[in-house]
């Protein structure tokens, strides 16, 4: 609780005075006897004793009267958070040559899987550089021969990362391929829809009432737009030419940031009648056009020949792409005048009742 006017209680330094005076204040009524002596030997009743309450009474509700001129009120902090964030669409190649082995740390993981779990870490955070991405939309496309939207735009990672956890390199034949043009159009698309997308899903939430999910989505303004690609195949696939789609992209404000995954000393495991045997694979990756890409867009391309060379890239494009939360607070009153104000009144007329009753004098 705090007071409005404070310097209204340097009041309280007429109360002394005030209670000098009303001591002071000279009797004129009287009534006459012939003689004290009796007087003086009668007992002092209760009532006598007990009379300088009034004043007392008086002086409280002078006191209480004050306390209300300061105006007491009680503020409550209300803050209103706004999240200029990063609108993120990762698009993941999930063709046949993602099967390839690849390091991670001693564990010998396909390269879609070492993907995974360095996507995973740049979206909720690692123990190292990687603080997490918990203010941005992130969203999931993955492709081969077709590309397909896994996960729209979400502010809420938990679905998202399970999305991601589920995803699988192709089985058919049919579905093999590398269509990366498709992928792109595809994800520039849904990053071009974000806002429109955003204030849907808000309204939605606060409908079913979810308000607190409503809030948050509605506190939260797009400053970018990127594309994280992620390949290690040639563009063979799909009706989108691959430049054209980074051009339409950059059109709609959108910066992508290449990443080819490969290595020349790259093999995979295979199972055969005869045992398990080890097959290279030959380097496949198409950079030149990953680096026309990612230069038409105004991002950079990065070579990932490793489980820790696809961390360092991943970690610049977290220093690049910043997120900027922006907390406002504001204080709301609600006044306290009243009570006092009530208990003056309240003292007020108890002390006029009891001095024309119980304490009344005559004369």
């Amino acid at each position: 609780m705090q007071l409005y006017s404070p310097w209204a209680l340097s009041l309280f330094l007429i109360l002394p005075v005030l209670a000098f005076l009303l001591l002071r204040k000279k009797r004129t009524a009287a009534v006459k006897f012939p003689s004290l002596v009796d007087m003086k030997n009668c007992r002092i009743s209760w009532r006598i004793r007990f009379r300088p309450l009034l004043l007392i009474a008086r002086l409280v509700c002078v006191a209480l009267l004050i306390i209300a001129l300061a105006r007491p009120r009680k503020g409550t902090v209300l803050s209103e958070i706004t999240t200029e964030g990063v609108a993120i669409e990762v698009v993941a190649d999930r063709s046949g040559s993602m099967q390839t082995e690849m390091d991670y740390y001693g564990q010998k993981l396909n390269r879609l899987e070492v993907v995974k779990k360095v996507l995973s870490d740049f979206i909720n955070g690692n123990k190292k550089k990687l603080a997490g991405r918990s203010n941005d939309l992130i969203g999931l496309v993955t492709f081969a021969r077709y590309a397909d939207t896994i996960c729209p735009l979400v502010l809420s990672h938990n679905v998202l990362l399970e999305f991601l956890k589920k995803t699988e390199i192709v089985r058919l034949r049919s579905e093999d391929g590398t269509a990366i043009g498709d992928a792109i159009a595809l994800a520039a698309a849904r990053l071009k829809r974000a806002e429109e997308e955003l204030r849907q899903r808000k309204a939605q939430l606060l409908q079913a009432g979810e308000e607190t999910l409503g809030e948050q989505q509605a506190g939260f303004k797009i400053k970018s737009k990127v594309i994280i690609l992620l390949t290690d195949g040639v563009n063979n696939a799909g009706e989108h030419n691959p430049l054209q789609a980074a051009k339409l992209a950059k059109n709609w404000g959108i910066k992508i940031y290449a990443i080819g995954i490969g290595s020349s000393q790259a093999y995979t495991t295979i199972q055969t009648p005869l045992g398990t045997y080890k097959m290279p694979i030959g380097q496949n990756l198409d950079e030149r056009l990953l680096k026309a890409i990612a230069e038409e867009t105004g991002g950079f391309y990065g070579r990932a020949d490793s489980a820790k060379t696809l961390e360092k890239i991943v970690e610049r494009i977290d220093e690049l792409e910043k997120t900027e939360v922006k907390s406002i607070q504001y204080t709301q009153y609600a006044e306290l005048f009243s009570p006092w104000t009530l208990a003056a009144l309240l003292v007020l007329v108890l002390e006029m009742l009891v001095s024309c009753t119980v304490f009344r004098k005559i004369p």
